[in-house]
């Protein structure tokens, strides 16, 4: 190609490794593979299908609000909404309906800059909003299908609201909806009022003889309180059983085994056959985030434990580069289970009870060995699930996005060079640790979380930049912004947009057949 030899020069000039390229993987059972070179990969070629999509027949609108409902919220009963909610819908008033809400998040992001870059106008909204909730308290809310409301007609505006009511959820207008907390004060009793009715409905969940997983599900896809996202995540994961009475005799035994399994095999880890697989882990760890926790040396002995255990005892993969952080998340939960600190990555882990460290690391690999039940063949030789991935997001971005997509074929910018790591490491090193744990209370809520609703996640995260994007005209630069994306910010706010995209398209697209083709 003629910009090659410009490129190549470019990254000799700067003795810096070419952005996306991609760093051998080392599995304690096979030696190092390269996706980019391995004969085995699928070649691009053929040109996305242009057939309309077919979406499903029929479905209910309660299935998809319930499935969004972080989304939908605006701070009531979410149970009024559901049963209001009982009609069978069409599919374009859900996908409308879907749209608008990713619509009103992004104009309330919008806004919320817009204030930040003048303050002058700050007084304005909140007088705004306060006439907003004087005349709001006895006012019914149209569905978000309908997008906007008309000052001018009040009474035909009620009337029309009060028809649809029968087809769509309705339900009393509270002060302000949970998105504009940041506008003013007078929203956070609200917003703690509606943090306070969630942790209740998982309480009462928790609390009977027999845990409703699937209830469970349902509440946890919008995420899960702090102070029970530690039992949520076992007993979503499958680690504990759903019967009360049973799960403290199964968290004894479990943990007895994990050390067990600690007592038959670590002393092996300088054995000429596992010595590799050790010293790829001791290498791997200080690479995680977050710094200051990996740097403890208490926490990078208890992770390599549960690295070795687990390499010793999966060996058609062994270890492979990228396991080691689906570790952290699991940790971090389990380590708020026993302190009041709000960020654990701060705390000294070291400073907890033997005992409690214990409990923590063997939970810690039970639930991180259920994951990787799930997705394994990501992580077995030539890794051929992340290689099956990223070629089935190649074809749902040309779906979805064919602008994006032929921007990124036209400057010779492969999937694989920016989203074998987002496949790998499940988006974990371009995000902050914060949002990957809202995520997992999503993935663990869905049917198989981490392997197929992970692929429409990354197409949503990859067309949310489609306008930064769109604007790099060159091959390095397009490779250096899509491996360095700008989330530092982020927060719940942007992970929930995001989560709600992605069941968008997972609802649009799972059961059209044309965006897995060959």
């Amino acid at each position: 190609m003629a910009n090659d030899g410009g490129r190549k020069q470019f990254w000799k000039r700067s003795g810096t490794k070419v952005p996306g390229s991609i760093q051998h993987v080392y599995g304690a059972q096979h030696p190092p593979f390269d996706p980019l070179l391995h004969g085995t990969l699928i070649k691009p070629g053929s040109k996305p299908p242009t057939t309309p999509v077919k979406l499903k027949k029929v479905s209910t609108f309660q299935e998809f609000e319930s499935n969004t409902s972080d989304a939908w919220d605006l701070g009531d009963d979410d149970d009024e909404l559901l049963a209001i909610a009982a009609e069978n819908l069409n599919t374009e008033v859900v996908m409308e309906t879907a749209h608008k809400v990713i619509q009103n998040h992004s104009k309330l992001q919008e806004q919320h800059k817009f204030l930040e870059e003048h303050p002058q106008e700050e007084k304005q909204v909140e007088s705004a909003e306060l006439s907003a909730v004087t005349c709001g308290d006895n006012r019914l809310v149209k569905s978000v299908s309908e997008g906007h409301t008309s000052s001018s007609s009040d009474n035909a505006s009620e009337n029309s609201s009060m028809q649809r009511s029968q087809s769509l959820p309705q339900t009393s207008t509270p002060p302000l909806v949970s998105g504009m907390a940041d506008f003013s004060t007078s929203v956070t009793p609200a917003l703690t009022e509606r943090e306070a009715s969630r942790l209740d409905k998982f309480k009462q969940l928790l609390a009977g003889p027999n845990t409703d997983l699937e209830e469970l599900r349902k509440l946890s896809w919008s995420g899960v309180p702090k102070r029970v996202r530690p039992i949520a995540w076992k007993l979503l994961s499958g680690y504990l059983p759903a019967n009360v009475d049973r799960r403290e005799s199964t968290l004894q035994r479990k943990r007895k085994e994990y050390f067990a399994f600690v007592e038959q095999y670590y002393d092996s880890r300088n054995d000429e056959s596992h010595q590799d697989t050790y010293r790829q882990i001791h290498i791997d760890i200080p690479r995680m985030s977050p710094e200051v926790l990996r740097l403890q040396p208490k926490v990078t002995e208890i992770f390599e434990r549960i690295l070795f255990i687990w390499a010793i005892r999966h060996p058609a993969s062994g270890y492979v580069q990228g396991i080691n952080d689906l570790v952290t998340p699991f940790f971090v939960v389990f380590v708020c289970e026993y302190i009041e600190e709000e960020e654990v990555e701060n705390f000294d882990v070291s400073s907890l009870p033997e005992e409690v460290l214990q409990n923590i690391e063997a939970d810690s690999y039970w639930c991180m060995s259920k994951l990787l039940d799930g997705i394994q063949d990501n992580y077995t030789f030539a890794q051929p699930g992340i290689q099956k991935k990223v070629k089935m997001l190649e074809e749902l971005v040309s779906r979805i996005d064919e602008q994006v997509h032929r921007h990124l074929d036209q400057h010779e910018v492969k999937y694989l060079q920016f989203a074998f790591r987002w496949m790998n490491n499940l988006l974990m090193r371009e995000v902050p640790l914060r949002c990957t744990i809202r995520l997992w209370d999503t993935y663990q809520s869905e049917p198989e979380g981490f392997s197929h609703f992970h692929l429409y996640v990354c197409a949503a995260f990859l067309v949310r930049w489609r306008k930064e994007i769109l604007e790099e005209k060159d091959f390095q630069e397009l490779l250096i912004f899509l491996q360095s994306l700008p989330t530092a910010h982020w927060g719940n706010e942007e992970i929930s947009v995001l989560l709600a995209e992605a069941y968008r398209l997972k609802f649009a697209f799972a059961d059209a057949p044309n965006h897995y083709k060959k």
